[in-house]
């Protein structure tokens, strides 16, 4: 059965088997529930109503995170969920990192300790999954202290992106400059949350200040024009989470998500999970999600699943 085929019946399990890629996915998050419940007996439930505020999010957190996974041991159990998920779910692109402040937090300062856990547990897990693996910036910490982190990380040619998330007001995007300067040097691929709080300005300035390949979200672009145009002409892709932004309260509903005008103005928008354990949103219930609500057809969403599957053109 095809994926459009699958799609069209519904076929949740035929859909999994198409290679899929998932670009926007918080592993800490991300992973399998169902491996974690059955190596720690911590039931983590989703979700399933839009959230009132970010205190609510907090709340979840709270009771389903805390300090259970606060250690290098659960931190490696948290990798291998994820990879458990990648491959239940047909994902053959799998792009996670870890946060900068987690190398001294879990991983002892030691950048090759670090890429060793990532890589062995793919080769263990999902051999057959392509890893870009990411280095992660919160907006909340302190430039200075986000660069001597990064002094680890920097020269490592195993990192593929680098993406920067948090509260997109925490402080002024051009602050990441120097940062993202050093990461084009680098050669890893330019990623930023922005977008799902924001603007479209928000967005056009965070592309142009940075230099960014890819937004993660860029959803209040879909409201602008401009925006739009300013996205195709310089072939920037965004990587959006449907579900996500449903229960964020960023959208609402999944048959006025704006990535079906994003798509069909001409914007390279991939499908993706975010984190799976708070939206119960792996990429193939996002697909099918989207194709039921009747936001986009199974025939522009194998689109977007194959595209999702290329490497994007640079800045």
């Amino acid at each position: 059965m095809t994926f459009v085929e699958a799609i069209k019946c519904g076929n949740l399990d035929e859909i999994r088997k198409a290679p899929k890629a998932d670009l926007h996915n918080h592993f800490v998050l991300g992973g399998n529930r169902a491996y974690i419940l059955g190596k720690t007996g911590y039931a983590i439930d989703p979700i399933s109503r839009p959230l009132g505020s970010m205190g609510e999010m907090d709340a979840w957190s709270a009771k389903y995170i805390g300090s259970r996974f606060q250690s290098t041991e659960g931190r490696r159990l948290l990798i291998e969920a994820a990879f458990v998920q990648a491959r239940e779910d047909g994902v053959s692109v799998l792009e996670i990192g870890e946060d900068v402040w987690g190398l001294g937090e879990y991983f002892h300062n030691d950048v090759s300790e670090l890429i060793y856990a990532f890589l062995e547990a793919k080769d263990r897990i999902a051999p057959e999954v392509e890893l870009r693996l990411q280095i992660g910036l919160s907006r909340h910490c302190p430039i200075d202290y986000l660069e001597d982190c990064l002094k680890h990380f920097w020269g490592r040619r195993e990192f593929y992106s680098i993406d920067l998330y948090g509260d997109e007001l925490a402080q002024p995007i051009e602050n990441f400059i120097p940062i993202y300067e050093k990461a084009g040097e680098n050669g890893l691929v330019r990623k930023a949350h922005v977008g799902e709080w924001g603007t479209a300005g928000d967005v056009v300035t965070a592309v142009k200040v940075l230099g960014l390949d890819e937004v993660q979200h860029g959803i209040a672009a879909a409201g602008d024009d401009d925006a739009i145009a300013f996205l195709v002409e310089n072939r920037v892709r965004l990587n959006i989470t449907p579900s996500s932004n449903v229960l964020m309260g960023r959208v609402s509903d999944m048959a006025a998500h704006p990535i079906a005008r994003l798509f069909r103005k001409g914007v390279d928008v991939t499908v993706n999970s975010d984190d799976v354990l708070i939206f119960d949103s792996d990429v193939s219930k996002e697909c099918l999600r989207l194709y039921q609500s009747g936001c986009l057809t199974a025939e522009e969403l194998d689109e977007i699943r194959l595209n999702g599957l290329r490497e994007p053109g640079r800045r």
